[in-house]
């Protein structure tokens, strides 16, 4: 910690010959020039510059410790950034060279079979259309047997 202390000047004459003396108090002509200093600074001094001044706040082995662990972590974010990428790669890749012709095939299969369905539908539809008696086809529930079609001899 520091411990600011004014000094007081012991000899009165040589006080004038300095080019830091003032008439005024000591603490009062600090505080103007503080004030001044500051306003001025801002004005001028940006960002970069202040944090560049920290350089030498900061200890070196201090200084050295944050690079290598600011290094370390961008090191860590890029080689995962890679690996993640790759990994998505792949996956895509596989996806597509795999899944694609799977949902193709698995489409062309579901069209064979509603054609099916259809096709025996229809031909239901032709018997019905050609067995004697009524129109429509007796209900679900009824034990009626149906009846067979025109049978040829010896069968």
């Amino acid at each position: 910690m520091v411990k600011v202390e004014i000094v007081e000047e012991k000899d009165p004459q040589s006080s004038g010959n300095s080019p830091y003396a003032s008439s005024s108090s000591s603490r009062h002509s600090s505080q103007e020039s503080i004030s001044s200093i500051s306003s001025e600074l801002s004005a001028e001094e940006n960002l970069y510059d202040r944090i560049s001044a920290l350089v030498d706040i900061v200890p070196p082995t201090t200084r050295h410790n944050i690079s290598t662990k600011f290094s370390s972590a961008a090191s860590f974010v890029r080689i995962s950034g890679k690996v993640i990428g790759n990994i998505v790669w792949v996956v895509t890749t596989s996806a597509l060279l795999v899944g694609l012709p799977l949902a193709l095939s698995l489409e062309d299969e579901a069209k064979i079979v509603a054609q099916e369905r259809e096709m025996i539908a229809q031909q239901q539809g032709a018997q019905q259309m050609l067995s004697p008696g009524s129109a429509y086809p007796p209900p679900p529930g009824s034990n009626q047997a149906p009846q067979k079609g025109i049978v040829p001899p010896g069968f």
